[in-house]
């Protein structure tokens, strides 16, 4: 495995920096925190004149046709600015669109997705205590019509999402279907995250859906595994700008008539910092490689989703801690990495649920990718 990224991976990292650091001030992010819809839709919008929301969307409909390690890029840089954009539902959306829709589904959504007109979002099962695993949501076919009933929890971003990508269970298996939020037997009770975010708890009763791809549970298996790396990325991006902060902090505070990062106790810390990282880092590209070469990712994505759900919120922690009374202060920056990292961490299941999957699939056999 090559983890070295190519010069298309490169570039797009690039501009996405250049986006995120040009947009997403802190003085911006408090605005859009304080704002109706909790989005910035001016960065949004540069997004989609950028061609970032079209990252990995075929050339046909607009978008730039890179792999999903080149998404996984935009997402680290996403997080290392915490910025208020529903990016990586979006793109995994978009991404289960162009894989497994038909070509009027691909011509109704991915343009706009590309451009930016029209945001997606993706409601999937938690896998902690209060989730199995298992699709919520029931669909059944009658006279050529689909439709689904059942809860999603926790669906970020509904309140501004044109369509929904749900799984749900048919009696053929697991198979992903595109709600509409907005449709007749569909509820919203919407809630604020811990990032500050909106999210809803969305219910459908009879609601019509058109499915994606095939009902044998191919394509939840992959969009699941597409979301647990696109948060892992996210949270790379998170943890490595709270350090990068830290650091900063710490050679300029002084304490006894030296900086604070001189101080043992301070550097082991960072040091543990530093561990983390590498770890998340190496685990994520790793399960980005295999699913971006199309090969079977044996148990590669559950170990970086634990590495960015354990580690993740040791260094968001950490990193906070090191602040002292500061990093409790909301109108001071780092506080907000702590959330986002805690948000992330959580999402889809915890770390403790993430052992307990991993355990069960070496159970059953599947190959441990070293």
């Amino acid at each position: 495995m090559d983890f070295s990224f190519s010069e298309e991976q490169r570039t797009i990292g690039e501009l996405a920096a250049d986006v995120f650091g040009a947009r997403a001030s802190t003085d911006r992010i408090v605005a859009v925190e304080a704002s109706t819809d909790r989005i910035d839709r001016d960065l949004w919008d540069e997004l989609g004149r950028t061609g970032v929301l079209g990252i990995a969307v075929s050339e046909e409909f607009g978008g730039s046709a890179l792999d999903f390690s080149a998404l996984c890029v935009v997402l680290v840089e996403q997080g290392r600015r915490v910025a208020p954009v529903p990016l990586w539902p979006h793109l995994v959306s978009a991404l289960a669109i162009d894989e497994f829709g038909t070509e009027n589904q691909k011509n109704e959504w991915l343009p706009a997705a590309t451009d930016g007109s029209k945001m997606l979002t993706v409601g999937l099962e938690g896998f902690g205590p209060f989730g199995s695993g298992a699709p919520s949501m029931t669909a059944a076919e009658v006279d050529g019509v689909w439709r689904v009933t059942g809860s999603k929890v926790a669906v970020p971003s509904v309140h501004v999402a044109a369509r929904v990508v749900v799984s749900a269970e048919t009696s053929s298996g697991p198979a992903l279907f595109l709600l509409d939020p907005s449709a007749d037997g569909v509820s919203q009770q919407v809630n604020e995250s811990t990032t500050h975010e909106l999210c809803a708890d969305i219910t459908a009763e009879g609601a019509r859906v058109d499915i994606l791809g095939a009902a044998d549970g191919s394509a939840v298996g992959k969009i699941e595994s597409y979301v647990e790396i696109a948060l892992a990325a996210v949270q790379l991006g998170v943890a490595e700008s709270a350090v990068t902060q830290a650091v900063a902090y710490l050679n300029e505070r002084v304490q006894f008539g030296r900086p604070l990062a001189t101080f043992q106790a301070v550097a082991h810390q960072l040091a543990d910092c530093y561990i983390d990282l590498e770890a998340m880092r190496v685990t994520l590209w790793q399960a980005a490689w295999l699913l971006s070469a199309g090969e079977d990712p044996g148990t590669s994505v559950l170990v970086a989703k634990w590495w960015a759900s354990d580690a993740g919120q040791r260094v968001v922690h950490r990193t906070q801690h090191v602040h002292g009374g500061i990093g409790v202060d909301t109108e001071y920056p780092i506080h907000r990495y702590l959330l986002w990292g805690k948000q992330i961490g959580a999402t889809l299941g915890g770390a403790a649920s993430d052992l307990n999957r991993l355990g069960d699939l070496l159970a059953t056999g599947v190959e441990v990718i070293a």
